[in-house]
């Protein structure tokens, strides 16, 4: 076997043990549920106990009680050797009990021994006499024991039938307790374990999220956590309730076979329970690892989805819609190939048990006959193998479920104990100010090791002053913009922040001292104001609006074209909203955090001149006071930039001035020239 494959065994079992981990702090609940289990189990067995002598009250024969009777002759005797005194009812008794005697008969004698048990353990308020009970509670009656044939009376049979009754009610009554419980704990398990993978994903570094399917990670989230909530909230219920009722039934299906002395019944037990559970435990296995290979393809599905309807666009103006129809058939039909090879083998299980369970309840029967076993006797046995038959067929649910979550769990395991978060040191220390500068110090980096997106980077930003930089796609631009607010770690170098390394931060503190505008701003579904507030939650209304005053956006929200004002609803990716709209949103937002460092990546690309002039003028109010490092597609907007970088494929290759750059007659003069000359075309 290889390593690989013993690593995989062994993860799976600890995939077990994992998920009750997160029980613990249910125990309580937990506990009353498996309290409830045991009592399911235990009146269940107390139920099955009454029916041996339930059995031997209806198998009673009169022929038997005729046999037990004196002779004539005795009866005569005692009558004339009776007191003179005596009335004609007492010598009436005396031959009743001549003729049935209680103390003599085994089967009245042994019914009332255990009664009386019964009332002692139970407390049960009742009296047993020699040939009647007495019920104390709540109406107090006396009702006879035997008749006048010897048999025993079908009040004295009621008797066990209510306690039989009794016995099921509590049953009955566990198993709800049982089941909510245990439902309770299963449903707030999942719940905990879906935070805590929703947590984990957001700790994530920003090079995990490049490397992963959105699709998939949002199947991992959803859909395998769904499994598990589905299949652990039945198992963890049935699971302490169904062992139960098995071990109940097969105690009394022992002691009925000592008490009758068929201890061959034993060995057919003993040989045919395993027999039941082999087939459980072989086609688990292979249910589990085709049910793993189907969650990989609904995260498949899930993943066509969201690139679909996530480029709609692309497709309508492409009329493609066909062509991804095709893909989506192809990707659910390897899903629907892999679900009904499940499929087969969990409906095969049912029939497997069912038809072994049959067979050695046959086997039983026809030993059963062969050996003269009385019906009575076939009754005590078969109760309980029959009662036992409901709690194995769950067994079979059970497993299929629980196979099922375990290969969701697996999955989900895997994925929670990825870490790529940024690391944090112990004695990380506040950025409480920013006062002095900025520093990129020789600073290189890759994405993929030995391919390097930038390499020796230097330069400084002083508090207060504009630094920007230029370059073609690719040249790295974005890249730095991601070191400085520490989204990637550099691979060689050091970003220093008034003179200290940005890895002696917390991410916290360094993010909080920095605000970043994207070329592409994030909208999310919520209200304008909760958009604009999304930096600072606390903000009050009037704080809101002030923000988006400064980022002249408040004209537009308020001019009747979105209704309800900073109420409305921006929608999916902000599609209520216009490109100006949306990066005035953004500014506003920026303003509301107040930051000392601001990263811009031009906001002012693709937009008409009317809203490009009036992001540009709140722009420049955020960028007051501000030490800011501009991405700039646009040279016209950095003319006044205090330095400007010129990247070429991760390298600095001229820097200055706007006016040292032109007069150096290199990249950044052949850059503008170009920009002036399309714009004077235009």
């Amino acid at each position: 076997m290889s390593r690989r494959t013993e690593n995989e065994k062994e993860f799976k079992s600890v995939s077990y043990w994992r998920i009750l981990r997160f029980v613990r702090p249910y125990w309580l609940m937990l506990t009353i549920g498996i309290l409830a289990g045991l009592t399911v189990g235990g009146s269940m067995f107390g139920g099955l106990m009454l029916l041996p002598d339930m059995a031997m009250i209806v198998d009673q024969d009169p022929a038997q009680s005729e046999k037990n009777q004196k002779t004539a002759e005795e009866v005569i005797r005692a009558v004339e050797e009776a007191p003179a005194g005596m009335t004609e009812e007492e010598k009436t008794q005396m031959v009743t009990e001549i003729m049935h005697p209680v103390d003599t008969d085994p089967k009245l004698t042994k019914s009332l021994d255990k009664l009386r048990d019964y009332k002692q353990t139970f407390h049960l308020p009742i009296e047993v006499g020699k040939r009647s009970v007495t019920v104390q509670w709540p109406v107090e009656f006396e009702f006879p024991i035997v008749d006048q044939s010897g048999r025993m009376t079908w009040q004295f049979f009621m008797v066990y039938a209510v306690l039989f009754i009794l016995a099921w009610i509590l049953k009955n009554l566990a198993t709800y307790i049982n089941h909510y419980n245990m439902r309770w704990v299963s449903v707030r398990v999942i719940a905990d374990m879906r935070n805590l993978l929703y947590e984990r994903l957001l700790s994530q570094s920003m090079k995990f999220f490049g490397r992963q399917d959105v699709g998939h990670l949002i199947s991992r989230c959803t859909n395998d956590t769904a499994m598990i909530e589905h299949s652990v909230a039945d198992v963890i219920a049935d699971i302490t309730r169904c062992p139960l009722e098995i071990i109940a039934c097969l105690c009394a299906m022992i002691i009925a076979s000592v008490q009758q002395h068929m201890f061959t019944m034993l060995i057919i037990i003993v040989v045919g329970m395993p027999l039941c559970v082999i087939p459980v435990m072989v086609l688990g296995r292979k249910i589990r690892r085709i049910y793993k290979g189907a969650f990989a393809q609904v995260a498949e599905l899930v993943s066509r989805m969201h690139e679909t309807f996530s480029g709609i666009l692309l497709i309508k103006s492409n009329h493609t819609e066909t062509r991804e129809a095709r893909k989506f058939v192809l990707v659910n039909g390897k899903y629907f190939r892999t679900v009904v090879k499940a499929l087969r083998l969990k409906l095969f299980m049912a029939p497997v048990m069912e038809t072994v369970t049959v067979t050695i309840s046959l086997v039983f029967l026809v030993y059963a006959y062969s050996r003269g076993v009385s019906i009575s006797q076939m009754f005590m046995l078969l109760a309980p193998a029959f009662l036992m038959y409901q709690p194995i067929k769950e067994i079979t649910k059970i497993v299929n479920n629980l196979q099922r979550s375990m290969a969701a769990a697996d999955r989900y395991f895997d994925l929670v104990d990825t870490t790529t978060a940024l690391p944090e040191k112990p004695d990380a220390v506040e950025l409480r100010e920013f006062r002095d500068a900025i520093v990129f110090n020789h600073v290189s980096f890759a994405y993929e090791p030995g391919r390097d997106v930038i390499r020796d980077i230097s330069f400084s930003i002083p508090r207060g002053q504009m630094v920007a930089v230029v370059g073609e796609t690719g040249s790295g631009k974005t890249t730095i913009a991601s070191l400085l607010s520490r989204l990637y770690d550099v691979t060689g170098g050091e970003v220093l922040i008034d003179g200290r390394n940005v890895t002696d931060y917390t991410l916290a503190s360094l993010r909080r001292q920095i605000g970043i505008v994207t070329q592409e701003p994030i909208i999310f579904n919520d209200t304008i104001a909760n958009n604009i507030a999304y930096s600072r939650p606390g903000a009050t209304m009037e704080e809101i609006q002030q923000a988006a005053e400064r980022a002249n956006a408040h004209n537009f929200i308020v001019s009747g074209t979105h209704p309800l004002g900073y109420e409305e609803e921006a929608g999916e990716k902000g599609c209520k909203l216009s490109g100006g709209e949306k990066q005035r949103i953004a500014l506003a937002r920026i303003i509301l955090k107040n930051p000392p460092i601001l990263v811009l990546d031009e906001a002012t690309s693709a937009l008409d001149t009317v809203t490009e002039k009036l992001i540009q003028d709140a722009l420049n109010r955020v960028m007051e006071n501000r030490t800011v490092f501009a991405i700039a597609h646009r040279l016209s907007t950095i003319r006044n930039a205090d330095l400007i970088l010129v990247m070429d494929k991760g390298e600095i290759v001229e820097r200055g001035t706007h006016e040292e750059l032109l007069a150096m007659n290199g990249r950044y003069r052949k850059l503008h020239d170009t920009q002036f000359s399309m714009d004077r075309d235009v």
